[in-house]
């Protein structure tokens, strides 16, 4: 039960002109926010996705150019290479080389990793096994792509070439297996792409073990894997917690295998991980709606007639004011006093706004954001049949 505050009676005046054209796209369409989710389905309250500039713009043009939010890791440059270290605590210069263009491993000088530290992300890298070919399993063309320096993406020349399958080129190493084996020859580029998310525990639980998809040359060869705990060598991994970020790390295998154009973009975070994606805890969605509501409440009071009185309804929506409950219902009072008063050669002109309002209160009404008491919905529904618009 609300409690009705005092309040001004919003004047007939303000409500005397027609809806703008943006009732059209109005927000009471979509279900509604829920206990864990704080948006509406097909919400225009919820962020719009940021504008990202593909890096390939057509097919004559080299594949797997980064896009415009990418941080480069190396690009083929000496400027480059001075965003990895050798992986050695305290740190030190990398020794591996660049070399027309390319990243390539110095077999002996250790594994090397990224100064920068990060956590989800979509990964591109490109790397080349040797053109001659030395060595078989595991001896030929090694080297592997760690993730926040843990969980490896392998890499190996298995052209004609088998080994353990869950050591093989696109397996999570020590993990899973890929789905194919979709190389090319020796010496050619070989690509990959890489969607990570990192493992999410709490209070020693694990909530989100984590996951990893992975395309070679264009192939799907993992897809969403789950990393059991990140994987290894030889030994079973179990799951456990890792941190907000870590580097990314190249392995030294003893084989010289080149890399080139490394870069990298950071996901946003899981509902899981305090971020908007996916279903939220009840506490969290709550949090949100609230803040979400007091954003549309703010906006509303920048408006004026309808359009301040249907945003003042959408917030409603999210959470629940008795202060707002009774502006919008005094506000729809006054809309219906307006709208009876407008003469029969007028009423044709009001249709548009008179049936997008009905939408709205029959949306409120239907999912109790108004009570049932209100009269607004049976009122228009009288204008409406004595139009004859009802069909």
């Amino acid at each position: 039960m609300f409690t009705r505050p005092a309040a001004a009676i919003v004047p007939f005046c303000a409500f005397a002109f027609t809806a703008p054209a943006v009732f059209a796209d109005g927000p009471f369409y979509g279900d509604p926010p829920d206990a864990t989710h704080p948006w509406a389905l097909h919400d225009m309250n919820r962020p719009q996705p940021p504008l990202v500039t593909p890096g390939s713009f057509s097919t004559t043009e080299q594949p797997g150019r980064p896009p415009s939010d990418a941080i480069i890791l190396f690009d083929g440059t000496d400027a480059t290479l001075g965003k990895w270290e050798a992986d050695k605590n305290p740190p030190e210069p990398t020794r591996w080389i660049v070399k027309d263009g390319s990243l390539q491993c110095v077999p002996g000088s250790g594994y090397i990793r990224t100064k920068a530290e990060f956590g989800d992300c979509q990964l591109h890298v490109e790397w080349a096994a040797p053109l001659k070919v030395e060595g078989n399993s595991q001896g030929r063309g090694n080297s592997g792509i760690f993730l926040m320096g843990q969980t490896e993406v392998q890499v190996l020349d298995n052209y004609e070439n088998p080994t353990y399958p869950d050591g093989t080129a696109g397996s999570v190493y020590g993990v899973n297996p890929p789905f194919a084996n979709a190389l090319r020859k020796p010496g050619e580029w070989q690509v990959y792409d890489i969607i990570f998310r990192r493992p999410i525990c709490k209070d020693g639980k694990v909530l989100d073990g984590g996951r990893l998809t992975v395309m070679m040359n264009g192939v799907v060869v993992q897809e969403a894997t789950p990393l059991e705990g990140g994987g290894g060598h030889k030994a079973r991994t179990q799951d456990h917690a890792m941190p907000d970020k870590g580097p990314l790390k190249l392995q030294d295998h003893g084989n010289p295998v080149r890399y080139r154009n490394i870069w990298y973009r950071p996901l946003p975070a899981r509902a899981i991980d305090g971020g908007d994606m996916g279903a939220m805890t009840p506490e969290a969605a709550t949090a949100k709606k609230q803040a979400i509501a007091r954003t549309i409440r703010g906006d509303a009071d920048k408006l004026q007639g309808l359009a301040k009185l249907r945003r003042q309804m959408e917030s409603l929506c999210y959470e629940p004011d008795t202060a707002t409950l009774f502006r919008v219902e005094a506000s729809l009072t006054a809309w219906l006093a307006s709208v009876k008063q407008t003469p029969a050669s007028g009423m044709e002109a009001k249709k548009g706004e008179i049936m997008q309002m009905r939408e709205a209160v029959d949306y409120m009404t239907h999912f109790k954001f108004l009570p049932d008491s209100n009269p607004t919905k049976s009122e228009i529904d009288k204008i409406i049949d004595a139009n004859g618009w009802k069909k």
